[in-house]
């Protein structure tokens, strides 16, 4: 399952994403992970998720992104939750490609994501929410 958390910049994505993070990981009986760009959230995350800088790892597009959380969730069976912050930083601003992204992640099965998307709704094409849904 892809949610998404889509909104203007300064519309509190980042925010509501950290809430979602710290509330999953209290309750999640496996591992959770969060990814972002640089080091923002370092504070805002519990101890008791995962916060991985995709800076340090050069990670930047959606093939690198992608290999990078399939890889995480090969490496280890027990994530729940994978949430990503930055999105469009990471990635890049084309939202078809974002489109082919969330259609490769949705076959990774057992783990539900969560994403930070800094865009009008309207922008987006259709077919994205044809694998994810906004939150």
């Amino acid at each position: 399952m892809i949610k998404l958390i889509i909104g203007k910049k300064g519309s509190g994505k980042t925010k509501k994403l950290a809430d979602m993070v710290n509330a999953t990981a209290q309750v999640s009986l496996g591992n959770v992970v969060c990814i972002e760009k640089g080091d923002t959230l370092t504070f805002s995350i519990s101890h008791k998720a995962r916060l991985v800088d995709a800076d340090a790892y050069g990670i930047s597009g959606y093939d690198e992104y992608f290999g990078m959380l399939a890889g995480i969730k090969a490496g280890n069976h027990d994530i729940t939750h994978i949430f990503g912050d930055a999105t469009l930083r990471i990635g890049s601003r084309d939202y078809y490609e974002l489109a082919a992204f969330l259609e490769r992640l949705n076959k990774i099965e057992d783990v539900e994501f969560v994403f930070t998307v800094s865009c009008d709704e309207a922008e987006l094409p259709e077919k994205i929410f044809v694998v994810a849904e906004k939150c």
